[in-house]
């Protein structure tokens, strides 16, 4: 990789769901505001900026990651999967979805997006996990309004399947 300075930007092209775009990024441009600001994709929230509350999570090549933790020019290349590639293009929603909304899992939905992309990934690896599982994954995240248990019996329904 050449050497870039401090202010000087390069094109940073990736698969942003599904679609492949590009745009330009400074060196030290978060993945989180590239793709909010340069790509247009703003469900991915951006929280605490310390990867500490999990509201960032994206998928990145299928695994959860912290957007808030990554450079956009470390993405060149990447399959980037967000919270709007969930939903069908119709706008009807996938299992993880539909069980957050059935159960009352969201309150404000700050913190859903990564949430729901964290657990994505992990019932793709892990399709029937225990409670203390879902509870392992879901202590990344930081949600101030829902106290859990609803979250907690939503990805529980879409284990059952």
């Amino acid at each position: 990789m050449r050497r870039l300075k401090r202010d000087q930007k390069m094109r940073v092209a990736l698969t942003l769901n599904g679609r492949k775009l590009s745009a330009e990024a400074e060196p030290r441009l978060l993945l989180t505001d590239f793709i909010r600001h340069a790509l247009g994709a703003t469900g991915t929230h951006v929280g605490c900026e310390h990867g500490v509350c999990g509201s960032c999570t994206v998928l990145i090549d299928g695994v959860a990651q912290r957007s808030c933790l990554t450079l956009a020019v470390q993405a060149e290349g990447r399959d980037v999967r967000t919270v709007e590639s969930l939903a069908a293009a119709d706008g009807t929603l996938n299992a993880l979805q539909a069980a957050f909304r059935n159960n009352h899992a969201l309150q404000c939905g700050f913190c859903t997006p990564g949430i729901l992309m964290s657990f994505t990934d992990f019932l793709t690896r892990n399709p029937h996990p225990s409670e203390g599982e879902i509870r392992d994954v879901l202590s990344g995240h930081l949600c101030r309004c829902t106290g859990y248990a609803n979250i907690v019996k939503a990805i529980k329904e879409v284990a059952k399947e």
